[in-house]
């Protein structure tokens, strides 16, 4: 019995969405020193928050 293969793409539903967009955006880049003698990795690690929340985490002054 010969089965058929579907091509079936999975989708992500709106609440996957949801959390991916609020996951922060990691960056990394890589580079050699001007010497050579180095390898510079560098990661950022950018991270939106409301105005509000960082009010309240941190209390009005």
């Amino acid at each position: 019995m010969e089965q058929t293969k579907q091509n079936v793409k999975p989708e992500l539903s709106a609440l996957k969405l949801e959390q991916l967009n609020k996951q922060p955006i990691i960056e990394t880049s890589m580079q050699v020193s001007e010497d050579g003698k180095w390898l510079v990795h560098k990661t950022t690690i950018t991270d939106i928050k409301p105005l509000s929340y960082i009010k309240k985490v941190l209390g009005s002054k």
